[in-house]
């Protein structure tokens, strides 16, 4: 927002210096980047008014002007402008001057006649009055003081202040707006222009008809006709738009400019005579187009919320306006626009179109949803002054039921102190909450505030006690040392922390990683399809629209990008939150989960090197289950997932419950993240195996153990974990340890069998075993098998 300093004090007392003015809005949150001075022109250019005009001899483009410049006698000045005109008043720069670009202005002799200054143009002047840069010299108001300086005619004795305003304030996007705050700072009386009504002297009216009452839940307007469009915009006021970053297009345009920026009402002017029969606000239709002011055509996309007449779209709402119904010299009838549109919708298509103009900028930051016939009366007071003209009835049409009024909030006492620890007495925060515009009751326990219309952003308790410190000033609430008890917490013996599960992946030669936990819905979908999504309402990419379910897309997604760079031997995991069910009702659950691929161990001068494959990261996984408890049994079992390569994927099982996926990437999953050798991840609950084993004394074993080889045929398809299962079962207490050393298929077997080969170690508790013993569990051992999988002994 930048704003006049001079304009400002029209509207409220400021007796601060500048750097005092600054710091006070900073420090009140409304951060001051910038505050420079007018630049100045020389003394020696002034008002001056044109008393005579003949043509040069010999030259019938150039002009002698005979210029009054307020001293005892009248000066020659050779002119060549076209808009020169007996009686106007202009601008003169003497011998001596210079212009804004360094030019140096002296006596001039255009064939003997003697030119003693110059008549300036805008440009000469460096002011960007569009209207007059291209006319000629520039013209003045007729009140022009003759013979002051340009200096004190256009008050250059002003400086600039740029605001930058956090998006909540869209109240402070005026002249009033800051002259509000200021008031509240300094405690200083608003004074401003006063708004009176002006009597309609005129009965017609445009009828209205809002189709869109959720977008456009206010819309007033008011016809004007009678104007004379060709008027001019006086001195002050489009010096004054110049000063605020807008250029002058004509006297309607620049007053509807002008009153947003002192009110931050956002006004348009529509030339009536292209309105047929009625406004119609309504969002656009399929196939419409339209030509906006800027002389840009558009295709309009659907819900954009459009001004429209009976048959043709007027303008986009809130954003700019159309071509067609614009302003231009024939003009003689407007209707003036003042209304309230939903900021959202505003700001959702002004991205689309990648449209930022002064009027969007202020909508989808939250104007006053009341002040819109407070800008009409004051757009009617000054083109009535200005242009002319007979003002009609203000009319409008109002949806109450979206319209959303300010609601009562209670300060507690306190709350206001617990959060700023400090005690601000009691008559204080009544004066603070009251100089910014709230009415404010006050009661046992704290206060009842209703925030005024126009600050929308004060919705809950803590918005009132931001406001308060922030008047009251940070700088007055003595600074105190935070006060913490750290409390020691030691982590169970029992419990097995995230922390030693990340330790051994990490000795493992995994790298950890952190992902966000909103992912791509597409990649989501790709991953786990089957589960239902949580939406957020306001993310910060569309392809970070959805919250996990899985870690996989996280992990998958940097695995992408390390392999684009080059890498092939990646091994990640990540730990952290998943989340399943809706935004109301959503569970939480921590996993675990790892991805690998490329090459199963570093490279070396003296290792043969192979690819990772299936076990290798199955023993990863067997590692983590070693660390937990060993009372329930953990097992792989062949299942289909979609992210999977079917017939190389295991959904893994604690007791009865559900822990993990463990497998090969799919080939679809990845094609569709470009990876071209083999991937294999896991998943884990940690939740599911949070608990481990303490250790327990264990004294040195009496009797020596035995060890004795098994080798069996069984069905190709047997899994060897059910293999061990039997062997276990039957082995009694003599067994104390078994392990698969051999798996073989091949010559010297049936084509559906293969062979496993156990070593297996026997020990007694109490003795020494007998061959007798030793025997006797082997048979068990061998007639369990053969009962239950129909093994064989392998005789060779």
């Amino acid at each position: 927002m930048i704003i006049s300093l001079n304009w400002l004090r029209e509207w409220i007392e400021v007796d601060l210096d500048l750097p005092q003015l600054s710091e006070l809005l900073t420090n009140a949150g409304l951060e001051v980047g910038s505050i420079s001075r007018v630049p100045d022109f020389s003394n020696k250019i002034r008002v001056a008014e044109i008393v005579s005009s003949l043509h040069l001899p010999g030259n019938s483009n150039l002009k002698i002007c005979e210029v009054d410049v307020g001293q005892r006698r009248n000066v020659d000045i050779v002119c060549g402008a076209s808009n020169v005109e007996v009686g106007s008043r202009v601008v003169a720069a003497m011998p001596g001057s210079s212009l804004p670009g360094g030019k140096l202005i002296r006596v001039a002799d255009f064939g003997g006649q003697k030119s003693r200054g110059m008549l300036c143009s805008a440009d000469d002047l460096d002011l960007d009055y569009s209207t007059d840069n291209s006319a000629g010299v520039l013209i003045l108001d007729s009140n022009a003081p003759t013979g002051s300086t340009l200096n004190d005619y256009l008050q250059v004795d002003d400086h600039i202040i740029d605001i930058d305003l956090t998006p909540n304030r869209g109240d402070c996007l005026s002249i009033q707006g800051i002259a509000r705050e200021l008031h509240a700072l300094t405690g200083k009386k608003l004074i401003g222009p006063s708004f009176k009504s002006v009597r309609a002297t005129s009965k017609q009216i445009v009828q209205l008809e809002i189709r869109a009452p959720k977008d456009a839940p206010r819309y007033v307007g008011r016809v004007i006709d009678g104007i004379v469009s060709q008027s001019k915009t006086p001195d002050w006021m489009r010096e004054r738009l110049r000063r605020c970053g807008l250029r002058s297009v004509g006297a309607i345009v620049d007053i509807t400019n002008y009153v947003m920026l002192e009110l931050g009402q956002p006004l348009h002017a529509f030339d009536l005579d292209e309105i047929k029969q009625k406004i119609v606000v309504r969002h656009s239709r399929k196939g419409e187009t339209l030509n906006l002011l800027d002389g840009k055509a558009i295709q309009l996309t659907p819900e954009t919320l459009i001004i429209a007449d009976a048959n043709k779209s007027l303008g986009m709402a809130g954003i700019m306006g159309g071509m067609r119904s614009g302003i231009d010299g024939q003009t003689t009838s407007i209707m003036l626009e003042a209304a309230y549109f939903r900021p959202s919708a505003i700001a959702r298509k002004a991205r689309e179109y990648g449209i930022q103009s002064e009027a969007s900028y202020r909508f989808e930051r939250k104007i006053d949803p009341v002040h819109q016939r407070t800008a009409i009366e004051r757009a009617t007071q000054l083109i009535s002054a200005f242009v002319g003209g007979n003002p009609g009835p203000v009319f409008q049409e109002l949806s109450e039921s979206h319209m959303s009024s300010p609601m009562p909030i209670t300060l507690r006492r306190a709350r206001l102190i617990k959060m700023l620890g400090h005690t601000i007495p009691d008559k204080r925060v009544k004066f603070i909450l009251e100089s910014l515009g709230m009415r404010v009751r006050s009661l046992k326990a704290g206060w009842k505030v209703l925030p005024p219309s126009w600050r929308t952003d004060v919705e809950e308790e803590h918005d009132l006690v931001e406001e308060v410190v922030r008047v009251f000033g940070y700088d007055n609430v003595p600074t105190r040392e935070p006060k913490s008890v750290i409390a020691y917490t030691p982590d169970r013996e029992s419990s097995l922390t995230t922390d030693r599960l990340t330790d051994f992946l990490i000795d493992n030669d995994y790298q950890e990683i952190m992902t966000y936990s909103f992912v791509d819905p597409v990649i989501q979908k790709l991953v786990d399809p089957a589960s239902r999504v949580i939406t957020l309402e306001n993310p910060i990419a569309s392809n970070m629209s959805v919250m996990r379910t899985s870690l996989w897309p996280g992990l998958l997604q940097a695995l992408a990008v390390n392999y684009r760079r080059q890498w092939r031997r990646v091994r990640l995991f990540e730990a952290g939150n998943v989340f399943h069910g809706n935004i109301n009702t959503r569970t939480e659950i921590k996993r675990i989960a790892g991805v690998v691929t490329g090459d199963a161990s570093r490279r070396g001068w003296d290792s043969h090197v192979r690819g990772v494959d299936f076990y290798d990261v199955k023993g990863d996984v067997e590692g983590i289950f070693r660390l937990a408890a060993k009372v329930l049994k953990t097992e792989f079992k062949p299942a289909v997932h979609p992210a999977l390569h079917p017939g190389q994927s295991a959904r893994i099982t604690r007791g009865n419950q559900v822990v993990g996926w463990l497998g090969r990437l799919h080939p679809e999953v990845m094609k569709a993240f470009d990876l071209e050798q083999t991937v294999f991840i896991f998943e884990l609950d940690t939740q599911c195996i949070a608990a481990r084993d303490l250790p327990a004394y264990s004294p040195m074993p009496k009797f020596p153990s035995v060890n004795r080889d098994l080798s069996i045929t069984v069905d190709i398809a047997t899994p060897a974990d059910e293999v061990r299962e039997v062997i276990i079962g039957s082995g009694g207490t003599m067994l104390n340890s078994i392990e698969l050393f051999d798996v073989y298929q091949g010559a010297g077997l049936e084509k559906n069998k293969k062979s496993l080969s156990y070593g297996l170690t026997l020990k007694g508790t109490s003795r020494n075993l007998t061959e007798q013993d030793i025997e006797k569990v082997m048979e068990e051992i061998l007639d369990s098998l053969k009962k239950k999988l129909g093994s064989k002994l392998r005789d060779k």
